[in-house]
């Protein structure tokens, strides 16, 4: 019998996407993502390029997204019930 899926990003137990990482995979993910916005500001300076730096966030935002996507569970609206389990 095949092992079940390792998610590194688990769905949210209420909601809707996914919850903190579960594998030190996803928090490699997440810690890369903070250091790259940290680059970001110190790079592109905000107050002087608002849109230019405000599009590298919502770069770095949808690779995350996409990223979580791929490695995490499928997400899905959840109440918190029995019938999520």
């Amino acid at each position: 019998m095949p092992d079940p899926p390792r998610y590194w990003f688990p769905a949210k137990r209420y909601g809707w996407g996914w919850g903190f990482p579960a594998m030190w995979q996803g928090w490699f993910v997440i810690v890369v993502y903070v250091m790259l916005i940290g680059t970001a500001a110190v790079v592109i300076d905000p107050s002087a390029r608002p849109v230019r730096f405000a599009a590298c966030l919502v770069a770095l935002t949808l690779i995350l997204i996409a990223v979580c996507w791929a490695k995490g569970e499928p997400p899905r609206w959840r109440r918190g019930g029995r019938e999520d389990l």
